[in-house]
């Protein structure tokens, strides 16, 4: 099939290589003429595991990029609409949607064969149907549903493991107008005749994406919650944590004896909060969808206040243990959101960072991968640092912001140092006992 993919941002340049992998032909459209030279270049303009590969397999035989995006509808037969969908506090903002609606419409004004196209982008419930759809209608002087096809199909990619999330997918949610629509995005995606398929409406695709971000969100929150009552109660929350995941709900028990972890359980485990591009604006967003349809969110504005909370945790650990943190040194391991990205965005480090600088506090910085995007952002407030060794060398307390695999060599590390560095674990990664000055979320 001949794609065309709008948007070359984490879900569409992914979404764009994985296609032209199982054989499709595609071109990404974006405005920006520097990620498309990129990605004509190999150049990957976005950090994800194995996109590199992609690229260099593909591009230019399947995968081409332009900033043409009328001649890319043309000669597609379905376009994926992965743009931006920014979230101004009351309402997601759809000027990227709806310009791209636009502009998909103009171009099928002058197209004779039917075309598909399809909201990849996060929306709230009612966008695809009630916002694409007639913007659509108006710029092409056509009818959906006669003339082109229309649908909505949500995206589970996590950062840092996009790739495989969609080359090994759990469920493909198609949501159509109509049995056509959804026949023409099942043909993008027959490859996958094992996975779980989900054919329903756009209304429906689209609160499907929102209530799977909401879920995970909450179980992060609620854990971070009884993180919090562990510590006042001089609990430790991983040791609690441990026994609730041993319920065989949670880790079921195979006929063999051998326990199943399921990937969910992960996201009931304490830590500094969530971050990214997906949680805390898809959160946000419903909550705002709700209140303005008459109905209040109360779980998950709490989801949001706790979240919002977190990061404070951390500061809080480091002045009680140090006291005064004027001119004491101070290692900040990790920027990125999760590890696996270059994404920074939300992250609960950058809140931690700017407090802890505004506090006189003199800071390193190390991370793997995310180093670019951290300096751009907070490079008058801290001092990176190009390997782990370097930036805990002279440190007085080290703290652990994102759960980068590199750091569980800390304690061997740290056994090394003339010091004993005060190590503030934000992820409970690191064993309590395996460093002699130890705190931790959640535990006294």
């Amino acid at each position: 099939m001949k794609v065309s993919v709008i948007g070359t941002g984490y879900v569409g340049l992914v979404s764009g290589a994985c296609l032209s992998h199982l054989g499709h032909t595609v071109v990404c459209v974006d405005v920006d003429p520097r990620k498309v030279d990129m990605i004509m270049e190999k150049n990957p303009p976005i950090y994800e595991k194995g996109l590199q590969e992609l690229l260099d397999e593909n591009v230019p035989a399947r995968l081409t990029a332009t900033t043409d995006l009328r001649k890319a509808v043309l000669e597609s037969e379905l376009s994926l609409i992965a743009v931006g969908t920014p979230f101004d506090g009351q309402i997601i903002d759809l000027k990227y949607i709806r310009q791209v609606a636009k502009e998909i419409g103009e171009a099928l004004k002058d197209k004779p064969d039917y075309h598909m196209v399809v909201v990849k982008s996060t929306v709230v419930p009612g966008t695809t149907t009630d916002v694409v759809l007639p913007i659509l209608e108006a710029a092409s002087g056509k009818t959906a549903g006669v003339d082109f096809g229309v649908g909505m199909n949500p995206e589970f990619l996590r950062e840092g493991e996009a790739i495989e999330d969609f080359m090994q997918p759990d469920r493909i949610v198609f949501g159509g107008i109509d049995e056509r629509s959804i026949d023409s995005l099942a043909a993008l995606y027959e490859v996958f005749d094992k996975a779980d398929k989900v054919r329903t409406d756009p209304r429906t695709a689209e609160m499907i994406k929102y209530t799977a971000n909401s879920l995970l969100a909450t179980l992060i929150s609620f854990s971070n919650e009884i993180a919090n009552l562990c510590a006042a109660q001089k609990v430790d929350v991983a040791e609690a944590m441990h026994g609730v995941h041993l319920d065989r709900r949670f880790s079921p028990i195979l006929p063999s004896g051998e326990r199943v972890s399921p990937g969910f359980v992960s996201y009931v485990w304490p830590g500094a909060g969530f971050g990214g591009s997906c949680f805390p604006k898809d959160v946000k967003a419903l909550v705002a969808h709700g209140e303005n349809g008459g109905v209040p969110m109360q779980l998950l504005k709490s989801v949001i206040d706790v979240n919002n909370r977190q990061p404070q945790k951390m500061v809080d650990m480091l002045e009680d243990r140090l006291g005064d943190i004027s001119g004491r040194k101070v290692a900040v391991l990790g920027v990125a959101f999760k590890p696996g990205t270059d994404d920074i965005r939300e992250s609960p480090a950058i809140p931690v960072i700017r407090q802890l600088a505004d506090k006189g506090a003199l800071l390193t910085a190390f991370d793997p991968i995310a180093r670019h995007e951290a300096e751009r952002e907070l490079g008058d407030k801290l001092s990176f640092r190009d390997t782990l060794d370097e930036a805990i060398a002279d440190a007085e307390a080290i703290l652990i912001m994102t759960a980068w695999p590199e750091f569980k060599a800390l304690p061997e590390m740290i056994s090394k140092l003339p010091g004993a560095p005060l190590l503030v674990d934000g992820r409970r990664m690191i064993e309590k006992d395996s460093v002699p000055n130890y705190a931790g979320i959640g535990l006294q």
